[in-house]
């Protein structure tokens, strides 16, 4: 599978990727997902925008990310808003964890990077008996002037087109956006599928900050630094000056526990 290199866009990365719904956590506390006290590893953890939600509700987490880069920005967040998460220089399928230590992992947004199989096998290692794993994917929708206005430039810079991210991409049908081959694997790794649902939400976006949060998105991040230099500024040139920009997105979570 391509890597894609998002240390090179880790500024805007860190801007950008805040936009986590309000209602997330919510959602999992009414389905009895409880974080105070609990060990968590927060896996791809990019600059620990989900881990420190986890952390304002006392769960005792660390995140595990292979970019140096994403993980320097993680810890200048942590100096600024007095968090002492610690965050480990790792990839999925080797973190390098205890066995047996984490009553719940949560992957946001970095699945589909992941070489699932030995994935699934680390996963696994580290959770403790009928552990949780916690996979969430979120992102903006289409339609939108500004979202298919978008769409219109980049694509003249994007040789293979607008194809979906990592695995995605391979995928022929997906359910609220994750591929369906994924349920099958993790069924056959012993993993039970406790619910599985969707929340919609807005964000708004100045126009600079809706370019910082595309400048983060995979299509850009694997392109050369040249290139995309280009495809930004004809972006700024192209959109609209009213602002804001308020861009549908939706958030996709899906719950599966360890089988006895």
């Amino acid at each position: 599978m391509e890597h894609i290199n998002f240390g090179q866009v880790a500024n805007s990365y860190a801007k950008a990727r805040e936009d986590i719904p309000v209602s997330l956590m919510d959602s999992l506390y009414i389905r009895g997902i409880y974080f105070d006290g609990r060990k968590v590893a927060d896996i791809g953890c990019g600059t620990g925008a989900l881990t420190r939600k986890m952390a304002m509700r006392k769960a005792d987490v660390i995140g595990v990310d292979h970019s140096k880069e994403l993980l320097q920005y993680a810890n200048e967040l942590n100096r600024s808003k007095n968090h002492k998460i610690p965050y480990v220089q790792a990839s999925s399928e080797n973190t390098g964890l205890q066995d047996s230590q984490f009553d719940i992992v949560t992957v946001m947004r970095a699945w589909h990077w992941f070489d699932r199989d030995k994935a699934i096998l680390e996963i696994k290692r580290i959770l403790k008996e009928k552990g949780t794993l916690i996979v969430i994917d979120s992102g903006f929708l289409t339609g939108s002037v500004v979202v298919e206005k978008t769409f219109e430039v980049l694509s003249k810079y994007l040789s293979g087109g607008l194809k979906p991210a990592g695995a995605k991409a391979e995928s022929k049908q997906r359910i609220n956006g994750f591929p369906v081959e994924w349920f099958d694997e993790w069924k056959n790794s012993g993993f039970e599928l406790s619910d599985f649902y969707r929340l919609s939400y807005s964000v708004t976006f100045s126009k600079e900050e809706w370019i910082e949060r595309i400048e983060s998105v995979s299509w850009l991040a694997g392109l050369d630094e040249k290139v995309r230099e280009n495809a930004l500024q004809d972006l700024k040139d192209s959109l609209s000056e009213h602002e804001p920009y308020i861009i549908p997105h939706e958030c996709n979570v899906c719950i599966l526990r360890l089988k006895e």
